[in-house]
């Protein structure tokens, strides 16, 4: 099946994001395997928005590491532990963490100077476990907000869906 991404660009996000989370459920109907999963949507999330970073860190050890997934963008830290830089916080709290400023976060974990804004979303299991954070970086100032949190967190409960 060759499937083609999304320019969402231009489109309000209340449009935006269920026209993406559609075409994530579509094309992953029949896959349970998280690697997939991830990999699937993060093409999907970053040609849509032509972000500067997108990409997951996996839980390798709970309530200590996270280690790079799959991602789209320059080369990214390969681990962050739990409860550093704004991944690490969102892992350690279980929440979506938006940072409009990286600059004025404190221990913010500079992978790509580029970056100005961040969001970090938890991805939690059927079980409701956490097994990664979905992570989203952009080159301006205050990129994400309220719509892109919604549509995030739920575009990230298809993990708790999957065996």
């Amino acid at each position: 099946m060759a499937e083609s991404t999304l320019d969402l660009r231009g489109i309000p996000l209340a449009e935006a994001y269920p026209e993406l989370s559609n075409q994530a459920a579509y094309i992953l109907e029949a896959i349970d395997d998280p690697v997939a999963g991830m990999s699937t949507i993060v093409a999907l999330i970053h040609h849509a928005f032509a972000h500067l970073w997108t990409g997951f860190y996996r839980v390798a050890e709970p309530q200590k590491m996270l280690r790079i997934g799959p991602y789209q963008g320059t080369v990214g830290c390969l681990e962050i532990p739990f409860g550093k830089g704004v991944c690490g916080i969102a892992a350690a709290e279980g929440r979506t963490v938006i940072v409009d400023d990286v600059s004025l976060f404190p221990g913010h974990i500079t992978c790509d100077a580029r970056s100005r804004s961040e969001i970090v979303v938890p991805v939690f299991d059927r079980s409701g476990h956490l097994t990664a954070v979905l992570d989203i970086d952009s080159d301006q100032i205050g990129a994400f907000g309220d719509e892109d949190r919604a549509g995030l967190e739920n575009m990230m409960k298809w993990f708790g869906g999957i065996s």
